[in-house]
């Protein structure tokens, strides 16, 4: 199985594409402060003015446990902070408002209308983030089935000449166009805790949630760190039944751990279900059954808040 679900290949070109064509009404905002480039990726990340309100459309670049980056028309970069009070929807229609979303949902390739303030970082603390279901469901399900970027090139083939440009730059980021991103690149794995079900069960036992208030404990003192939850079944049933059983046992861990634990929402990577694709051991046993029947959640650490981080000296 992967090491992580965490997403960075997106389908860049279809949603860049559209985004390009679409961000025809972007408004350009004030004056910016000098462009600092990125150590870490060939992005030009601009500085919003503190308390300046901005309101742009761009495409969701990069993704972090609290943050996302997003590229404008005119392929300039900006920050922006997610926080609990962030209004995520999709743009509502005739007399009707949009639907609410989680900030998980908030995927590498999606178009968004962000709106908000700048704050003493150079970033865009986000009050309203809007955009359509449809682009939602394509980032989505290229997620989930990791299209190749080639693919989509093919598709809009011919719109934008800098389209191809950001498709490389895309390219060169993922290191693969067929992976997703893996928690080596940017994050380790902390700890990994495995808790399992009953047959046919989404239900908590106590053991299990003993092993999640543990973990939960872990992460008190933890920063830059986000959850990846993944369900999993045994053989038994229908491949649709193992679909659907084994994504509800992992959104019972998040609920689990997001209630009783306060655990922002944005600390969870979107839970997965992978049905009795991915078993740890052989379903012709009763024991190897038992096994499979699980929820494994992944504390990963973002290495650009643990590496270097300087001793502190000892008190004489």
């Amino acid at each position: 199985m992967s090491t992580s679900l965490i997403r960075q290949i997106r389908p860049f070109t279809m949603a860049l594409g559209v985004a390009l064509l679409l961000a025809g009404t972007s408004q350009v905002f004030g004056q910016v402060a000098k462009t600092q480039v990125s150590k870490d990726r060939n992005t030009n990340i601009r500085s919003i003015p503190s308390g300046a309100k901005m309101k742009f459309k761009g495409v969701v670049i990069g993704r972090d446990s609290d943050t996302f980056t997003i590229r404008d028309r005119s392929r300039a970069d900006y920050q922006v902070l997610l926080t609990d009070d962030t209004s995520i929807k999709t743009h509502g229609g005739f007399l009707r408002g949009g639907k609410k979303y989680a900030v998980t949902d908030i995927l590498r390739g999606l178009i968004v209308e962000v709106e908000g303030r700048g704050d003493s970082q150079g970033q865009l603390v986000a009050d309203k983030i809007r955009f359509n279901e449809s682009d939602l469901r394509a980032a989505i399900t290229t997620d989930t089935r990791v299209g190749p970027v080639e693919a989509n090139q093919e598709r809009i083939a011919g719109q934008m000449d800098e389209l191809y440009a950001v498709a490389a730059e895309a390219r060169s980021e993922a290191g693969a166009a067929n992976e997703r991103i893996s928690a080596l690149d940017d994050y380790d794995v902390q700890e990994t805790v495995a808790v399992n079900f009953k047959l046919n069960s989404a239900v908590l036992s106590p053991q299990a949630k003993e092993l999640l208030d543990e973990l939960a404990a872990k992460t008190m003192k933890a920063k830059g760190y986000v959850l990846e939850v993944a369900g999993h079944t045994d053989s038994s049933g229908s491949e649709a039944k193992n679909f659907r059983l084994s994504q509800q046992r992992a959104e019972a861990v998040v609920q689990y751990l997001a209630v009783n634990h306060k655990i922002p929402l944005r600390r969870f990577i979107t839970p997965m279900g992978f049905g009795k694709t991915e078993f740890v051991a052989e379903n012709t046993t009763a024991a190897g059954r038992a096994q499979n029947r699980r929820v494994e959640v992944k504390m990963l650490l973002n290495r650009g808040m643990t590496r270097n981080t300087p001793a502190k000296s000892a008190k004489p």
